[in-house]
């Protein structure tokens, strides 16, 4: 007798429902596929215990007949493809029409539909026996409720991790679902309370609104780009959104969520240098292309898929997400303003007493200029030059900065001390404000960063050896001295690094010497010849050691050992070693330990050429590592502060 039988239907059910059913948020999963498949324009999930107890699922979809409706519960059984060309042409989100028959093998089951013609039917299954069956008045569309989950399957039911955690799952979904189909309304209740509510009006900013909130919304950079193959859209974060994890990033293929390393990796990519080390951006990225070139069929739960012309298609998405990223960064706000309100009469009173008075107001014998006189043409007999005291005897300045001080203070602008536009345009021509990057009276927006205009910066002073104050006709600023400079060696050596000749080396007078354990050395005698390709040449010398006799003429005396032992161990942790990748990692670093440090005094010309060389640089808004350089205190912000305006 033989000993292979067929195992009968609820018994192969059950079993596949193993890999279609793994949790609470796989049944709403789904539901709701089957749902937007249908055509429904008005979906509703809710949820009782996270969906262990209750999960009830609601449409407006085209519905079935009672003869669908009976057999839509078995295995393989479909309405989304006919025949084996299909398969490679999907364009819908369901078609091995296993998840119905999967969900009733581990549930008890409630469904009532319609297709608004036989009148509806109910049907009531458990474990995939059907235990009711009757015709019910009902509208287009389905209700089904999915109750009991895994009562049946006990060893799975024991490992469902907290209501919270389960819960997260699904509104993780239904996040993504919202944003894969803006057009649909969605509805997610957990419990009697609302989680998430969309309008189905089409808008993905909106949709990304109702998720992450309106503040993270204005902050969205929208980006797209085509080629012969594929087109791609979306939204993406300015760099001073970020989080933590990588799951904020939401990747739409033909409208189905999937999760595809090589694009999030594209979309992080196109961040680099615009954000901190260890986080991510928030982005939406919409990929549409033919159906014949992705493959959905790889996994029971669809989330997993293989594209044609992968590397092409990452390509597109890093090259248009750092469009509009590097296209939109700026110095961010210190405090956007959420709305601008006219200035009281109070301060409109003031203004006019002193343009009536023409009063030199003096605050300990240093004195400010009003708007009518020409900078040039004042100046306080009684000061002393740059003697690292302020005029006639005051406090003694800090004696790194005293004649930066003193020598900004007679500089100082007047439109830095007036606050009303009309005094500013009336009296002064020395310091109009037609260039400024916005006019008066305008304002950012919460979430718009500003351009800077650097060729306007006037250096005002420095804060504790490390930030540069600079003022302009729109506020001042603040630069992180380190940053700056480290932004402009890092594109300095960049370029250094891509048009580096192998042939150009500097001997050394006595090597550098190198230890490694057994495992790394063998690693690096693989490596050998890719790190001779970046000027790196690693000779063994005795017992695990390596020494270096040569390196590139370029590199900056003094750290070369370091530069080479970070090069060795991005090349070690590195599985596949990118050339590209090393020499980029080689500019950052030489970038910042050749940068100035904090705590450290500088000139007005050091300052001044500072500021010069970050307004040259490519991307001045950011260090190589993602941290801010510069950052923009509005005029209108610094009137608010002192009450001038209310």
């Amino acid at each position: 007798m033989g000993q292979i039988v067929l195992m009968d239907e609820p018994l192969s059910n059950k079993i596949a429902a193993g890999e279609v059913v793994e949790r609470p948020a796989s049944v709403v999963k789904e539901l709701v596929e089957n749902a937007i498949d249908a055509g429904g324009t008005s979906i509703e999930v809710r949820l009782e215990e996270a969906g262990l107890s209750s999960i009830r699922v609601t449409d407006n979809g085209k519905g079935m007949d009672t003869e669908d409706a009976l057999l839509c519960f078995s295995r393989h059984a479909t309405s989304k493809i006919g025949n084996e060309h299909d398969l490679f042409r999907i364009r819908t989100l369901g078609f091995r029409g296993e998840a119905l028959a999967s969900i009733a093998a581990v549930s008890k089951v409630d469904m009532q539909t319609s297709d608004g013609e036989s009148g509806g039917c109910r049907i009531r299954i458990e474990g995939t026996r059907l235990v009711e069956q009757e015709p019910a008045a009902y509208r287009r569309g389905t209700d089904i409720t999915v109750s009991q989950l895994f009562f049946n399957t006990p060893a799975r039911l024991k490992y469902m991790k907290t209501i919270q955690t389960e819960l997260g799952h699904s509104i993780d979904f239904m996040n993504r679902a919202a944003l894969s189909h803006p057009d649909i309304a969605f509805r997610l209740v957990h419990n009697g309370q609302e989680h998430l509510r969309t309008s189905g009006s089409g808008n993905l900013l909106k949709v990304i609104s109702d998720i992450y909130g309106p503040g993270t919304a204005r902050k969205m950079l929208s980006f797209e780009g085509e080629s012969a193959d594929y087109e791609v859209s979306g939204f993406c974060a300015l760099p001073e959104i970020t989080r933590a994890s990588k799951n904020y990033m939401t990747v739409l293929v033909n409208g189905r969520w999937v999760k595809s390393y090589p694009i999030t990796n594209a979309v992080i990519a196109a961040y680099h240098t615009f954000l901190p080390i260890g986080r991510f951006p928030i982005a939406v990225i919409d990929v549409k292309g033919d159906p014949y070139l992705t493959d959905v069929n790889v996994h029971p739960a669809k989330q997993q898929i293989r594209l044609s012309k992968e590397p092409e298609l990452c390509a597109l998405i890093r090259e248009a997400v750092r469009k509009a990223v590097s296209g939109a960064i700026g110095a961010p706000a210190a405090k956007p303003p959420k709305e601008i309100r006219p200035k009281t009469e109070q301060t409109s009173l003031w203004h006019q007493q002193e343009r009536e008075n023409r009063v030199l107001p003096e605050i300990g014998k240093t004195v400010y200029r009003p708007a009518s006189i020409p900078p040039e043409d004042f100046k306080d007999e009684g000061e002393s030059e740059r003697t690292g005291t302020s005029a006639e005897g005051g406090l003694p300045l800090p004696s790194a900065a005293s004649g930066l001080m003193e020598d900004n203070l007679r500089r100082q602008p007047a439109a830095q001390m007036i606050a009303d536009p009309s005094v500013r345009n009336e009296e002064t021509d020395a310091h109009d404000i037609s260039d400024s990057p916005l006019a008066d009276g305008e304002h950012l927006e919460e979430g718009q960063t500003r351009k800077v205009p650097f060729s306007q910066l006037e250096v005002v002073g420095q804060i504790h050896g490390t930030y540069i104050v600079a003022q302009s006709t729109d506020g001042f600023y603040l630069v992180d001295q380190h940053a700056a400079q480290e932004r402009i060696k890092y594109e300095y050596f960049r370029e250094k690094v891509k048009r580096a000749d192998g042939n150009e080396r500097q001997t050394l007078m006595i090597p550098l010497t190198f230890h490694y354990p057994p495992d790394d050395m063998e690693r690096i005698r693989e490596l050998r010849g890719t790190l001779a390709s970046v000027g790196v040449e690693m000779e063994e010398f005795g017992n695990r050691t390596f020494v270096v006799r040569e390196h590139p003429a370029w590199f900056p005396g003094g750290s070369e050992k370091e530069i080479i032992e970070a090069l060795v161990e991005q090349a070690l942790a590195e599985r596949r070693t990118d050339i590209g990748k090393l020499l980029e990692e080689t500019a950052i670093l030489m970038s910042c330990k050749r940068s100035i440090k904090a705590n450290h005094y500088l000139t007005r010309a050091d300052m001044e050429r500072l500021l010069h060389d970050l307004g040259q640089a490519e991307s001045p808004y950011t260090c190589p590592h993602g941290r801010p350089v510069i950052i923009h205190f509005s005029t209108y912000e610094i009137e608010k502060m002192f009450k001038r305006v209310m």
